[in-house]
């Protein structure tokens, strides 16, 4: 993190962030550990959740709270929020990072696949969100911080139901923001470009693709989840205290589409 912000509002906060094992989620306990913060995080990747645990801790940072949870699983994952709010203190941020961006041709899906598209990308932010509202209306202040796509803006195939759910993140955002607002709770969505995580890396980026991204992008550079990392951590802080209910676009500045 040399080089950029530290924020003395994270130092200590409790921070929970779903899908935390690998890809973007690891790069937000990583960052937020790093800030000093109490970090807890869920994914149904146990054994790469406990080797970040272990490799935020050999690093000098506060030592993060795992648990194996399926955030598919409504009630098991309402019940593991309420174990670690219970273990660190009161969720203060709140990071709805998990999803899953498999892709399906539209003529193929049908009603039960559907469904499972929206519980892994969109209804457990929302009850995440419920979840923790409470104790955070009480305090009277929170970050609420849900992530969308630059998906549901751009031209792509075989996406559709992913696509769906990132574009109603957008609008709960709205609803929840309002909702919220007047308890001092601030609820935003950050909209991703093509990040280069590991699953991007194995699975998507080509020659060919990765031109197409230069193109479409103002800035050519590729990013990485660190990029968007730091936009997370200034939504959590208090320096961004007067922003909710807004889309925070970190993507290069891709135009096309």
């Amino acid at each position: 993190m040399t080089g950029y912000a530290t924020y003395p509002s994270l130092r200590d906060a409790v921070v929970l962030i779903s899908g935390g094992a690998s890809g973007l989620g690891a790069e937000f306990v990583r960052q937020f550990a790093a800030q000093g913060a109490r970090v807890g995080f869920v994914d149904i990747a146990e054994e790469a959740g406990a080797a970040l645990v272990e490799t935020v801790a050999a690093d000098g940072h506060p030592r993060p709270l795992f648990r194996g949870c399926d955030v598919r699983d409504l009630d098991a994952y309402r019940t593991t929020i309420a174990e670690i709010a219970r273990e660190l203190g009161d969720v203060q941020v709140l990071v709805n990072n998990a999803a899953d961006d498999t892709r399906h041709p539209s003529a193929e899906i049908d009603p039960a696949y559907w469904d499972a598209r929206m519980r892994v990308n969109l209804d457990h932010q929302f009850f995440a969100a419920q979840a923790v509202a409470p104790a955070m209306r009480a305090a009277g202040r929170g970050s609420i911080i849900n992530l969308g796509s630059i998906s549901a803006h751009i031209d792509l195939l075989d996406l559709t139901a992913y696509m769906t759910a990132k574009a109603a993140i957008e609008g709960m955002t709205r609803s929840l923001a309002r909702d919220y607002g007047p308890d001092g709770v601030r609820v935003n969505c950050v909209l991703p470009g093509w990040v280069m995580t590991e699953r991007q890396l194995e699975h998507w980026l080509t020659p060919e693709a990765d031109a197409d991204r230069a193109r479409a992008q103002c800035l050519p550079h590729r990013l990485e989840p660190d990029d968007i990392a730091r936009m997370v951590l200034w939504l959590a802080a208090d320096d961004s205290r007067s922003c909710t209910g807004q889309r925070w676009i970190v993507d290069g500045g891709w135009m096309s589409g």
